[in-house]
């Protein structure tokens, strides 16, 4: 039964349609490859399993190159649902290493190579990805061997990734497209990143998961797009389980509440800020808005969902 799917799910990877470009879509879906820089939400969770919200993930897409940021569950799931490639990104980009930022790393690695991918994918992060990386590649190393020595007969070295470390500035340079990794503070991580992208028509800041950093809000001056964590002021209090008493704490130590947030963009003036990864402990999305607003940015503003395009 196991083989018989398996087979079933290859037959339908070399049916899968294919964009004028060579990359695979999922079937039914189309591939938008305009010059134009497109971010879609490809997760907007948090480490809740919130059905209706993927982890963390984003990409940009500029003609036909992919920029995968971080790589929540679920991702390649909402990858396919975006009609974007299933068999490989131009790179793959982690803030930091937080579970909730990789636990769809070994997807995106293994399910880009069974749909296709032959080239080695760049995974950019901070020190500790090619650990991690190492790590997820021998835990895997026996459907790697069955796939390509049995009857299957998968492509050899397809599953292969070049994992790079920076400690912050460009990690992608060309042909328009600059990506620049900003160190930014997230509590214990000695390494947590946020990204600024540039092409020819826009720029984004996504934010990752940061306490309020000067450095994220000075590149943010006046871009297109800020894409932001937040939390909800009015609702930190400890916590009833095993160390919630230090919730609070942790809060201001890792993350950023929707105050600090408006202070943050009123200063900053971003075109539009994006809110994701948002904690509400209860509140709600209304509370998070008004709470930025309390904290003086006036200008456009909304709450991400799985599969936004913007």
């Amino acid at each position: 039964m196991l083989r018989r799917l398996l087979f079933a799910v290859l037959v339908a990877a070399a049916l899968a349609p294919r964009t004028a470009h060579g990359q695979r879509v999922f079937p039914g879906t189309s591939r938008d490859t305009a010059l134009v820089t497109r971010l879609i939400v490809l997760g907007s969770g948090t480490p809740v399993p919130d059905p209706g919200r993927a982890g963390p993930a984003y990409a940009v897409t500029y003609g036909t190159r992919v920029f995968l940021f971080d790589a929540g569950a679920g991702v390649m799931r909402r990858v396919a649902a975006a009609g974007l490639p299933i068999d490989g990104m131009t790179a793959v980009l982690l803030t930091h290493l937080h579970s909730d930022h990789t636990l769809g790393l070994p997807d995106v690695i293994h399910t880009t190579w069974v749909m296709g991918r032959s080239r080695v994918m760049p995974v950019i992060g901070p020190p500790g990805t090619s650990a991690m990386v190492g790590h997820l590649q021998s835990a895997w190393i026996e459907d790697v061997v069955l796939r390509t020595e049995g009857t299957e007969r998968g492509r050899r070295g397809g599953q292969r990734v070049d994992a790079r470390e920076t400690t912050g500035g460009i990690v992608y340079d060309s042909a328009g497209v600059r990506i620049r990794a900003i160190p930014v503070p997230h509590g214990g991580w000695p390494v947590s990143f946020a990204f600024r992208i540039d092409t020819p028509d826009r720029s984004i800041v996504l934010g990752g998961d940061t306490a309020p950093s000067a450095a994220l809000e000075e590149a943010s001056r006046g871009v297109d797009l800020l894409v932001h964590e937040v939390y909800a002021s009015t609702r930190v209090a400890p916590e009833q389980r095993p160390g919630g008493d230090l919730w609070p704490q942790y809060l201001r130590e890792f993350h950023t509440s929707d105050e600090e947030l408006g202070a943050i963009a009123a200063r900053a003036q971003p075109k539009q800020l994006i809110l994701s990864h948002v904690l509400r402990m209860g509140g709600t999305m209304e509370e998070v808005l008004a709470g930025v607003r309390r904290g003086g940015f006036r200008g456009a503003v909304m709450v991400a969902n799985d599969l936004d395009r913007f």
